[in-house]
């Protein structure tokens, strides 16, 4: 095989395993942030998960407000359980990542619950500037939210 024909082999090569490798790379990017249906109507479950940071934040908010919007999402529950301070990357912008993200859901009409907030979490939250308002719903566990929210909406489980 002559060197030019070996070449453009191996560009051919490189070519596909790009392709390949954006794939895989989207993959990823929906499987981050899960969106599950939630027992309420017009409510969604998000479990986070993973290293925060604030380029996944942006991408999280992005998902989010789309989600919201074709789905016609009343009430997104943000579930912080499985973070801790390990999984912080950027601990200057947390506090302002959150603002962020429940501001923008706020535009569009949609509640926003934060649950599952793990002291060293809290502690690292406190430190970064995260707002809280009475407005902010924060509840300690997915089960707490659930039934505020049911109560809310005059739902009981049968």
């Amino acid at each position: 095989m002559t060197e030019e024909l070996e070449t453009a082999r191996l560009q051919m090569e490189i070519n596909e395993l790009k392709k390949e490798l954006a794939e895989y790379k989207q993959i990823v990017k929906d499987l981050s942030v899960p969106i599950i249906p939630s027992i309420v109507p017009e409510t969604i479950l998000v479990p986070i998960t993973g290293k925060l940071s604030h380029e996944r934040f942006e991408m999280i908010i992005s998902k989010l407000l789309t989600s919201c919007y074709e789905q016609e999402v009343e009430t997104v529950i943000m579930d912080f359980t499985a973070i801790s301070k390990n999984e912080i990357v950027e601990t200057g912008i947390l506090g302002q990542s959150i603002d962020n993200l429940v501001s923008s859901l706020q535009l569009m009409g949609v509640d926003t619950f934060l649950v599952g907030f793990t002291p060293s979490f809290t502690h690292e939250l406190s430190r970064t500037g995260l707002k809280v308002n009475k407005e902010l719903n924060t509840f300690l566990t997915f089960r707490s939210a659930i039934q505020f929210l049911m109560k809310k909406k005059n739902m009981s489980l049968v």
